[in-house]
């Protein structure tokens, strides 16, 4: 076995290829060969998933979003509908909040499995709990719609159903709202990092579900101001949606690929048609069909919500990606700048 020598004449008895030169090893190579080893690159422990994915079943949670959303919109709608005056649109509208929050709440005991689990959540009163916080608020807005809706169609106790009715409008854009809170307290980065806009687009997609319904029910004659409202509402979403994908970068991923781009695609599509042709609904036909578009995009955008959040908690590249970017981003911050040379020096 020969090995080099270093001598005052060079060096005796070197192998090519056989020594690496710092510069080798730094490029990943040896001796003009590629390493054994390949690069370090990313990968998950067995391929498997790093966050757990959401337990929730879509039909039940999507639904009591949806639901929800529309209770809560229609209330404040019926508020208004009260104090203009316009008696049709406030009972179509009182009557479709106690409807819808009555489903939504039966949709969310469902999936908690155990009934009691709901009236166990209200032992407590704990704002930092977004669950804790929007069952108070279920426990209030409930009532609270039901009493507006009785009273108006009874037109009995006129002071109780006044004050249900404010109380009602009061509570229903939390209502409307706070499972976008919800999502965002979770560990899930799509629904994390989204924190800003998505509340602003289920408010959005909410006024367009309380304005489809009063659209498709109501004769033309009795819309009034609900067309500008469904517009305003579809813009809102709209802009909210886009924006908050071009903020998440890479997180916005799951909302263009899959069955979470089929669902985005769907409900952006409708929702914008609805949006567009609400102001030109003069006929009942018209409004049925602008009605029923803004109906079920507000559905959709729900379900698009959902299953994007499942497909980064499935992908471990949407975990470790941005938090090793910002890993990165904090040691640039923090390492020291570089000590400009004295003058005179170079």
């Amino acid at each position: 076995m020969s090995e080099s020598v270093v001598t005052r004449e060079g060096v005796r008895g070197q192998r090519p290829g056989r020594e690496a030169s710092p510069a080798a090893l730094r490029s990943g190579r040896r001796g003009g060969e590629r390493t054994v080893v390949p690069d370090a690159e990313f990968a998950s422990y067995y391929g498997r998933p790093i966050l757990k994915r959401a337990p929730w079943a879509a039909s039940d949670i999507a639904g009591y979003f949806f639901l929800g959303g529309l209770a809560g919109a229609s209330s404040v709608l019926a508020a208004g509908a009260d104090a203009a005056g316009r008696r049709h649109l406030a009972t179509v509208s009182k009557l479709g909040a106690l409807g819808a929050i009555g489903v939504s709440t039966a949709l969310l005991i469902h999936d908690l499995g155990v009934p009691s689990r709901f009236p166990h959540m209200l032992r407590v009163f704990k704002p930092t709990s977004p669950m804790n916080t929007g069952s108070w608020l279920l426990a209030v807005y409930g009532p609270s719609a039901g009493f507006a809706a009785l009273t108006h169609v009874t037109r009995l106790f006129p002071r109780l159903g006044a004050t249900s009715t404010s109380l009602a409008a009061l509570t229903g854009p939390a209502v409307a709202t706070y499972t976008a809170v919800l999502l965002a307290d979770t560990a899930v980065p799509t629904w994390h990092e989204s924190h800003r806009e998505l509340p602003f687009v289920f408010a959005g997609s909410s006024m367009c579900a309380a304005t489809g319904l009063a659209l498709a029910l109501l004769s033309p004659a009795r819309h009034g101001s609900v067309r500008t409202t469904a517009l305003l509402g579809g813009l809102i979403e709209l802009a909210a949606s886009r924006r908050m994908r071009r903020r998440l970068g890479l997180l916005a991923e799951p909302y263009r690929r899959g069955r979470a781009g089929l669902l985005t695609l769907a409900a952006e599509t409708l929702t914008l048609l609805g949006a567009l042709t609400a102001p030109t609904a003069r006929t009942r036909k018209a409004g049925l069909l602008c009605g029923g578009s803004l109906l079920l995009g507000s559905a959709l955008t729900r379900f698009a919500v959902l299953e994007a959040g499942r497909a980064c908690a499935d992908d471990p590249k949407y975990t470790v990606l941005p938090q090793r970017r910002r890993k990165e981003a904090e040691t640039r911050e923090e390492s020291p700048p570089e000590m400009a040379p004295p003058l005179g020096l170079s």
